[in-house]
């Protein structure tokens, strides 16, 4: 399994931004973490390949993570200065059940 992330950059509070990860391989659930300044990375959202999700509170009804097979996005609105951090996707592997961890994207807020 690999990954390449994209889609970070730099927004005004209030907007938007798209992330995406395209993966290869066979791939069980997938998910979206973010390490904020300083700080230890974090659970964003994950999905299953069933696609159930999972959110943090600090973003729920902001946050959307969405699944086509092996791609995963994640569309933020509504951002606040607290959701700067590098972002990371991950999936696992779906007969290995190894985790695997694409290159973060950084995500910038100002106000």
């Amino acid at each position: 399994v690999q990954l390449q992330a994209s889609g970070g950059g730099l927004v005004q509070a209030g907007g938007s931004l798209r992330l995406s990860c395209i993966g290869s391989g066979s791939i069980n659930g997938m998910g979206w973490y973010r390490r904020p300044p300083g700080k230890e990375r974090e659970l964003v959202a994950t999905i299953t390949r069933g696609g159930s999700s999972v959110y943090a509170d600090s973003v729920k009804g902001r946050f959307t993570i969405s699944r086509d097979n092996t791609k995963v996005y994640l569309q933020m609105n509504s951002l606040k200065l607290e959701d700067t951090a590098v972002y990371y996707c991950n999936a696992q592997g779906l007969y290995s059940g190894r985790t695997v961890w694409g290159q973060g994207t950084l995500v910038t807020v100002s106000s």
